[in-house]
């Protein structure tokens, strides 16, 4: 069973540069498994918090499950990222420096059926390095189809 990704924050890619990587759980109550499970997830201004010793995550949107009735949480409520000390430790460390965030990429469900969020720490973009991620992504693909249609003329 390979990792299946659920959503992914496409603009935390536009952004921010991102620096490092740490997959970590995500502690959901009642129905929000199976609602993530449907795929009823959105990043919309997405963001995590280091509060004490522990990594919060807000605005992060899980669809309420149909089926689950009056037992349905809130949809937008913070929800605790599940990291060793150690790594938060790490990330305390990387994030005290200035212009830093964290910011969550994509969720997905492991090979084992977990729900984990990939946690990124993102520096954030200027305008111009926006200008210059679009230019470049622009050449590649102009190279792309060059060679492809010079393949296909022989």
């Amino acid at each position: 069973m390979e990792s299946r990704v659920i959503a992914s924050n496409k603009k935390a890619f536009r952004d921010f540069v991102l620096l490092e990587r740490w997959e970590c759980g995500i502690a959901l109550k009642g129905g929000e498994v199976k609602s993530l499970r449907a795929g009823g997830v959105n990043f919309k201004d997405s963001f995590a918090v280091l509060q004490g010793e522990e990594i919060a995550l807000y605005n992060l949107h899980i669809n309420p499950y149909a089926q689950a009735s009056y037992l349905n949480l809130e949809p937008d409520r913070p929800r605790k990222l599940l990291l060793h000390k150690k790594e938060i430790a790490k990330i305390m460390g990387i994030i005290s420096q200035k212009g830093l965030m964290l910011v969550p990429t994509r969720i997905y469900f492991n090979k084992r059926g977990f729900a984990k969020i990939e946690l990124a720490v993102g520096k954030g973009k200027k305008l111009y390095d926006k200008r210059d991620t679009i230019k470049k992504r622009d050449l590649d693909r102009e190279l792309k189809r060059a060679t492809r249609s010079r393949y296909k003329g022989k």
